[in-house]
């Protein structure tokens, strides 16, 4: 059954992408840079920001900060409750055909910096993963990963550095990001990257392997290592925008069950992608025998399960009160849907 909104006839989600993704390139190409990192008043290691570079602009679905916009935007077009929401609308009436879904060529100041701050911050995890110590991976994105590139040392620099610019972007010196909205990303972005979240994750995955893990116990896992930044993404977005309690709420369902649906269609993609596809090694879990959702319930019960959550994610959205998910719903179809 096609749960997509019918209103999704009228609205090109690789269109909205495209415009997204340019903006979240051009600041993140920008924000981590040596000129923009000079201006702030820093002393520059130029080899670490090339390996910085190297790390961020190395491609990537962008998923993480695509969320984030997508959920300020479904926010905005259906409250107006600050001068973020105030500005977006503004833009958004400029682009006219008021009977067409509503979205904006370039986000609000907030909105983009929390984006740009997840990526960050999922990169630092993608760069400390693929090392020695821990998956010991020499692909991502493509390409060689960056300790194969720039060495171990130099890896775990990047890793850090970039993790303290993500919370850098969401604590500028000016005013253009409230002390408000600087405290409220902040607590969600530390939470999900810490030991409660993607950090704790990856502890357990790193004790988990060549053990045999319940259902319960791997659900658990992915919950902390792949949902949490997911979801923080989701709940970033709102908080961009002021979202009421009960919109919180069901957003914050909604970002539980998309990342669970992601890591689940990631495990599938190990089995049945190729390397080239994927951008990273494949079948790389079950070379290392880390339990996956595909080792625990097969593949035909995993990919059953990715569509169950891909509707749990859709129920909630439908139970948010937006008058707008359009693109929260088309992300949804995409990420379970995908093939990389």
């Amino acid at each position: 059954m096609d749960t997509r909104h019918p209103m999704n006839t009228h609205f090109d989600i690789h269109l909205w992408m495209g415009r997204q993704l340019a903006c979240i390139e051009d600041a993140l190409s920008s924000w981590v840079s040596a000129a923009t990192l000079v201006e702030s008043g820093h002393h520059v290691h130029s080899d670490l920001v090339t390996a910085m570079r190297y790390a961020v602009l190395g491609g990537g679905k962008r998923l993480r900060p695509l969320l984030v916009l997508a959920a300020f935007e479904g926010v905005c077009s259906g409250l107006v409750q600050n001068s973020l929401q105030e500005e977006w609308l503004e833009e958004a009436a400029r682009r006219g055909a008021p009977d067409q879904p509503m979205y904006v060529e370039k986000p609000a100041e907030t909105a983009l910096r929390a984006a740009c701050a997840v990526e960050l911050i999922h990169t630092y995890s993608l760069v400390h993963d693929d090392m020695p110590c821990m998956d010991n991976d020499v692909l991502r994105r493509g390409k060689p990963t960056v300790h194969a590139q720039f060495g171990q040392a130099s890896a775990l620099l990047v890793g850090d550095a970039l993790q303290s610019l993500a919370f850098e972007l969401l604590t500028p010196d000016d005013d253009c990001v409230s002390s408000a909205h600087q405290a409220r990303l902040c607590g969600l972005l530390s939470r999900a990257a810490g030991h409660a979240g993607m950090a704790g994750g990856q502890a357990m995955d790193l004790v988990s392997t060549g053990q045999v893990l319940t259902e319960l116990q791997l659900l658990e896992m992915h919950r902390l290592k792949t949902g949490a930044l997911l979801q923080a993404s989701v709940m970033m977005g709102a908080a961009c925008g002021d979202a009421t309690i009960d919109v919180q709420q069901a957003l914050q369902t909604y970002g539980a069950a998309m990342g669970l649906a992601f890591q689940v269609v990631d495990d599938i993609l190990d089995v049945t992608a190729d390397s080239q596809t994927l951008g990273k090694t494949a079948g790389k879990d079950a070379c290392q025998q880390k339990p996956t959702f595909v080792s625990l319930l097969g593949l035909e019960r995993a990919n059953a399960y990715a569509q169950q959550l891909k509707n749990q994610a859709l129920a909630a959205l439908a139970t948010s009160g937006l008058s707008n998910t359009l693109v929260l719903q088309e992300l949804t179809h995409l990420v379970v849907d995908r093939n990389k």
